[in-house]
Order: structure tokens, then sequence, then C-alpha cells
């Protein structure tokens, strides 16, 4: 392997790679080549202030499908040995649906579906972007134009965590028929205050229904649904303050019991007595059961209710919930005149001026005649049925069939509640 040091000052040190120009500016990193190719060139990045390792992928794809394939093995085989951050970007000369595609002849699925099936394989995730959806213009206009979304970054689940703060933007074509794409690594975002959300595992532990029952009351008088929802609010503040209490911060536990088992074997293997296998065993069944309430935290998180049982797996849950949160993300939004808007402030104001405006009427309706040109359906047995209280029982039946892991409405109190 060639290794070689590279300081990027305020001068920009540029690596020409298939005549695509890739700049570091203002860092440090120690880089070793690790694959030179015709479509790829793959480096590890080592910051030598930090120790941060990242791999980094720079694709330049081929037109011809046929050609593309190596490249998709070549990232096949990389993925099977990369278990720290990975980032994959550059010129894929491939779209990933029709969406992205304007003009021209239509879109191989064939080929979108290798594509596809690589990425997947390779378990790596779009980071998304900013700017116009196209990356890629042939230069031409009227009917001869085509635009293309051929240039793209991707990561893997390492990538996502330690740099939690990953922006792409789409900058303008300017001196070629590509957009370059630049990337802007841990962005400060203001702290968002996180609604209270029930976490089904409290309701295993034992002093859990002697806290709902010393604060499930009401000293007033009133509607049946303002005393209900007077209790849950109570209750959220009372469950608020136990559950630091008695559960704490599970992720910190496990990693201090990590190091507390780590004692006790050492301990054991240097001095095998009855006692210390006792202070062992003790140690591991406590480390043992804050690993299962971190799987049924996951598992909630991941709102997963097709999956029941099997491995200990909460790298799998953390991975559905990256990619839920990835999908919920609004990145930009379009607004009544058809701009997008990309800047947080302005995506909240207008979210708030089109839900003012769909619940505001300037004309309210005096004329409701055309409901007598609508049909009956029912007799009047059935509307009487249907227009009944519904019994204890019906209700009973309808709360114990909720899903366990699924919340209902803004309170945040699941169905296992």
């Amino acid at each position: 392997m060639e290794r070689y040091r590279a300081r990027i000052g305020l001068a920009q040190a540029v690596v020409n790679v298939s005549n695509k120009i890739w700049a570091f500016i203002d860092d440090i990193f120690e880089v070793t080549i690790l694959y030179i190719m015709t479509q790829q060139l793959t480096l590890r990045l080592m910051h030598s202030e930090t120790h941060v390792e990242l791999i980094l992928t720079l694709v330049y794809a081929k037109c011809d499908r046929t050609e593309r394939i190596e490249l998709w093995d070549t990232l096949y085989a990389m993925a099977s040995n990369i278990t720290v951050p990975w980032l994959v970007g550059g010129d894929f000369n491939m779209i990933w649906d029709e969406e992205e595609k304007y003009g021209g002849l239509p879109v191989s699925l064939i080929e979108v579906d290798d594509f596809r099936h690589c990425i997947n394989t390779c378990n790596l995730t779009d980071l998304g972007f900013k700017g116009s959806i196209f990356t890629w213009w042939n230069g031409r206009s009227e009917e001869d134009y085509i635009f293309k979304r051929l240039d793209r970054c991707f990561g893997n689940n390492e990538l996502q965590q330690a740099f939690l703060g990953l922006e792409i933007t789409h900058l303008s074509k300017i001196g070629s028929d590509h957009c370059p794409m630049l990337l802007k690594c841990d962005i400060e975002t203001p702290p968002i205050k996180k609604s209270f959300r029930f976490l089904n595992f409290w309701t295993k532990h034992e002093t859990f229904k002697d806290v709902v029952k010393e604060n499930w009351n009401a000293d007033f008088s009133a509607n049946s649904f303002c005393i209900f929802n007077y209790k849950l609010k109570k209750f959220k503040q009372a469950l608020s303050t136990w559950s630091r209490a008695t559960c704490g911060d599970i992720f910190q536990k496990i990693a201090s019991l990590e190091e507390v088992v780590l004692v006790h074997e050492r301990q054991f293997e240097v001095n095998p007595t009855q006692m210390n296998r006792q202070r062992l065993k003790q140690v591991q069944a406590e480390m043992i059961k804050y690993l299962a309430l971190e799987e049924e935290f996951w598992r909630q998180k991941a709102s997963m209710s097709w999956f029941k049982d099997g491995d200990r797996n909460t790298k799998f849950f953390h991975t559905q919930v990256n990619g839920i949160r990835k999908r919920l993300k609004l990145s930009r939004i379009q607004n009544s005149l058809g701009n997008w808007i990309e800047e947080d402030h302005l995506i909240a104001e207008e979210a708030i001026k089109f839900y003012k405006d769909q619940f505001t009427e300037t004309a309210v309706p005096n004329d409701f005649d055309i409901l007598n040109h609508v049909p009956s359906m029912l007799d009047s047995d059935q509307h009487e049925r249907l227009m009944a209280l519904p019994s204890n029982e019906e209700v009973k039946k309808a709360v114990m069939g909720l899903n366990g892991d699924s919340v209902g409405g803004p309170d945040g109190f699941t169905g296992a509640f």
C-alpha cells in the first residue's frame, strides 16, 4: 500500500481521480490508498488529532451496464470487510428511480435494479441532499433536454452514528455538465425538546404498579375526559422522576457493567473460588438484565411488530430507527408558489401557514340543500345501532387490542400502558 501524509490548510490539496477533482480543506489526514481501479478509488483517512477513521470511496462509474457490474462487484467485496464509517460518493451514471430523470428515453429498469441491489446489499443509505434534484444536464433545450440525478453520496450505519450532522448540497453547474457536491460534517443543530414516550419495559419493574397507584388520582370533579387527561399529565411527571431513580441511563449502565464484568472475570481466572464465581454470576445476570432492556428499547423505537423473538441484535433495531428518522426528516418542502424551501425556520413558517389556511374558512357555506339529494342507505334499526354508545366490554376489547408498541396520540403513552 502506498502511504502518504497530506496536510490541508487554507490552500486546497487536490486529488484528481478520473478527471474528477476531490478537495479536502482545512484539516489534517493520514491517507492510505486501499484500492485504485478504473471506476473507483478507495482511501482510508485517519485524522491525526482525533484518530477518527473513515473509509472514503470515490466513484466514477462507466456508462455501459456491463462495465458497471465490475464496480458493483468491488463494492460487494469491500462491504463485507468494512466495520468503520464508510462514505461512498461520486458519479454513479445511474438513477435510483424514474423521478430522478426528466426528458429523454424511458429508464432501463434492469440497470436501476442492479444499482439498487448493490446499494442495499452493501447496507448503504442515501445521505440526502439540498438544492436541485438533478445533478447532470445534457446542455440542450426544448425537446432535446435531459436532466438526471447521477451524482450522490451514500453512507453505512457507522458513518451516520459517527457524524450525526451530515449534509449534502448540490451546487450550481459551472464549467461542467455535472454539479459539484458539497459535504458538511458536524452541522450544529438546535436542541429539540423531545416529547414524552412511554417505554414498555417500565411495566416489568416490580415497583411500576405502585407508582401508578400513588399518582393515579385527581382531587377535583370534572368531565371524565378532563380528569383522565389530568391523570396522564400528572403521571408523566412522576414516571419520569421514577425512571431516572430506578432505571437511570441504561446505555451508560451497560457500559459501566461491561467494565465490572471484565474485572470479576479476571479475578475469577486468578483465583477461581466459589465466592468469586458467585460474584461473577451476579454481575453477569445484572448485565443480561440491562441488555434485555436495551433490546426492548430499540425494538419499540423501531416499531417492528412483525419481529417477535430471536437473537439479540440491537444494531439491527438501531439501523431501523435511523432509517425511520431519515425518512421522516424534512430537508426541504415546496411552498404554495411552487418554490423549494430548505432553511429550517422557513420550513416551520410555511408549515404553520399551510395548516392555518387549511383550518380557516373565508366563507362559511349556509346552503346544504345538496344533502337532500343523497339517498338514505340505512334503515332506522341500523341507524340506532350506529348511534348507540359502546358497552364497557366493547371499549375494553378495543383498548386491549391496541398495538403495544404504538402511540395512539400526542400524550406519548403506548398501547402496552
